[in-house]
């Protein structure tokens, strides 16, 4: 079994920080994501796919935007990565 997941946490914190750009934090949870096993549900991947697409669209913005809040994009994506990683348990 491929833990993929257990380093992102390390990733939202290097976010948050200003260490790890937008693009490198989508690439990096796609990845994981993709290649976790066992498999991820199809309907996690679309979740994620969402959540990263949100928090690609609000990085065009330079402050928190009335569509998108990075903090509760954030937020969203530790409680998915919290499903996700109880599925195999």
């Amino acid at each position: 079994m491929t833990d993929r997941l257990s380093a992102l946490p390390l990733t939202l914190e290097a976010f948050a920080c200003g260490d790890l750009s937008v693009t490198d934090l989508a690439r990096v949870w796609r990845d994981a994501a993709e290649t976790h096993q066992p498999a991820l549900p199809q309907r996690y991947v679309d979740v994620l796919e969402r959540l990263l697409s949100q928090i690609e669209s609000a990085a065009l913005f330079s402050e928190e935007s009335c569509s998108f809040s990075r903090t509760d994009i954030l937020a969203a994506l530790a409680d998915w990565l919290g499903k996700a990683r109880a599925l195999k348990a």
